[in-house]
C-alpha cells in the first residue's frame, strides 16, 4: 500500500518521465533521500523542512502540496489557518502547523509537559539576557588551598 507522498511523487515522476536522480539534482537533495521517500512502505516522521523544499523544487510542485502529502503519510493532519484556504494558500509557518497537528497524538500528560516546556521557553525569552561582563566575572570563585 502506498502513502500520500509516495503517490504524489510516483504520479509526477510517471507524468514527466523523470528519474529519482533528476528530481534530486534539480531539488538539491540526495538521490537516496528521493528514492527513500518514493519507495518506503511508510514514513515514521516528517522529513526536514529543507528536504521538503528541495523535493518540491525537484518535482516542480508547491511546497504546501509536498508538505501536506508528507504530513498525511506520517498520520498528521495539517489544518489550514483559513478553512476556505484548505488546499489553497500555504501557511505562514509550516513548522507551527506540524507541531499543532501533532499535539492530538500526545497523551494528556505529555501535552501538559509540552505546555510547561513552551511556557518555560517563553519565560526565558522574556527575561533579560545575563550580563556579558569580563571572563573573570563568569569564572568560578577561587578557593584558598
Amino acid at each position: 500500500m502506498s502513502h500520500a507522498l509516495q503517490r504524489l511523487m510516483r504520479e509526477r515522476l510517471d507524468r514527466e518521465g523523470w528519474s529519482y536522480g533528476e528530481v534530486a539534482r534539480r531539488g538539491g537533495v540526495p538521490r537516496s533521500t528521493v528514492h527513500h521517500l518514493a519507495t518506503s512502505e511508510r514514513l515514521v516522521r516528517m522529513p526536514q523542512p529543507t528536504t521538503l523544499e528541495g523535493l518540491a523544487r525537484g518535482l516542480e510542485l508547491s511546497l504546501d502540496a509536498v508538505r501536506r502529502a508528507a504530513a498525511e503519510s506520517c498520520g498528521i493532519h495539517l489544518y489550514a489557518a483559513d478553512p476556505a484556504a484548505e488546499g489553497g494558500a500555504p501557511s505562514a509557518d509550516p513548522e507551527v502547523d506540524v507541531l499543532i497537528a501533532s499535539l492530538h497524538r500526545l497523551s494528556m500528560d505529555d501535552r501538559r509537559h509540552v505546555a510547561a516546556l513552551v511556557e518555560s521557553l517563553l519565560g526565558r525569552a522574556a527575561r533579560p539576557a545575563p550580563s556579558t561582563g569580563s571572563r573573570r566575572d563568569t569564572e568560578a570563585p577561587e578557593t584558598a588551598e
